[in-house]
């Protein structure tokens, strides 16, 4: 079961355009408009001395973004290949790192939230490409782009040990996230422990989804703000943190000590997620501080990691509060 996805507006299908000699151009327009993101050309779509649908400099804008986009499985954190509209607003209102290109379908409605991304992209000096709606759907990776794709540098790891490092004078409040491989859980989580004030998220290297296409989407911009590091194996990193002074607290379904009874505060703490099938390995059992369950009063037997994880989070963040 996976969660619903992150709010980014509509699907982005819609067809028409903005009244004539305004926003966007294609779709029904007359006149004025963006004229700056052509040269020398008619027609749809940003050109460069070219005739019909689409952006065009010597090679197509999707082959560029096959090329450039991230896979759902990366050596690194992944990122760089981010789609949907408020994910691409926070990337750019972000500017935590660089906008390599950022492609926009012709003839969309209006909308305030495509006029902040123009804006934005204007002043970070982001070239905006106007193509086909079709070309948006060769180069997405994700079931409903909105109409936006944008290629950027990968999210930078952090350090753990900066990680465990107060922020601000407040004490660490870390997601560590043991195996999940379903993007669409990873998203919402991310989405969820962003809002929570969660102060980074450890992600293992290897046998886990990482920021691919479809998790940046369901984040809907969570990856801009929330640092996140790397590591080898979650068991060992476990054990770093408890030798940095971080409390490590393990969600898992089996345990009779109620997450809504654990004697916390302020300090730090790191809650540990498992993955949605099998929940904290053995290891990664043993090594916690403390396990906890969210205690249930329906007839299912659990709640999927994102949601179970977004109610820890608050939980946890509501007992911080000064």
């Amino acid at each position: 079961m996976t969660p619903a996805r992150g709010g980014d507006g509509s699907r982005g299908d819609r067809r028409g355009g903005r009244p004539a000699g305004t926003g966007r151009p294609g779709g029904g327009r007359s006149g004025g408009g963006r004229s700056g993101a052509r040269s020398g050309s008619s027609g749809s779509g940003a050109r460069s001395g070219s005739s019909g649908s689409g952006a065009r400099s010597g090679s197509s804008a999707g082959d560029r973004y096959r090329r450039g986009g991230s896979r759902e499985a990366s050596s690194g954190l992944g990122g760089d290949q981010v789609e949907g509209r408020q994910a691409v607003r926070e990337l750019l209102a972000a500017n935590r790192r660089p906008v390599r290109s950022l492609l926009m379908a012709d003839g969309m409605d209006p909308a305030p939230i495509l006029d902040e991304i123009e804006a934005l992209a204007a002043r970070r000096r982001v070239k905006v490409e106007y193509v086909s709606r079709r070309r948006i759907d060769l180069v997405a990776r994700t079931e409903g782009p909105q109409g936006v794709v944008a290629i950027a540098r990968p999210v930078p790891e952090t350090p753990l040990d900066e990680l465990c490092a107060p922020v601000r004078g407040t004490q660490p409040f870390l997601v560590v996230v043991d195996g999940v491989t379903d993007p669409q859980n990873l998203g919402a989580l991310l989405r969820s422990a962003e809002c929570a004030g969660v102060t980074g998220v450890v992600l293992p290297r290897h046998r886990s989804v990482h920021l691919s296409p479809t998790v940046a989407k369901v984040a809907a911009g969570a990856i801009e703000y929330l640092p996140m590091a790397l590591v080898p194996g979650i068991p060992a990193t476990l054990q770093r943190l408890s030798a940095a002074g971080v409390w490590t607290v393990g969600l898992d379904a089996g345990s009779p000590r109620s997450l809504y009874g654990l004697p916390l505060g302020a300090e730090a703490v790191a809650l540990v997620l498992g993955s949605e099938g099998e929940g904290l390995s053995p290891l990664t059992r043993k090594r916690c501080d403390a396990l906890v369950s969210i205690p249930q009063r329906g007839t299912l037997s659990s709640l999927n990691v994102a949601t179970a994880g977004a109610i820890a989070c608050f939980d946890l963040a509501r007992r911080r509060e000064p």
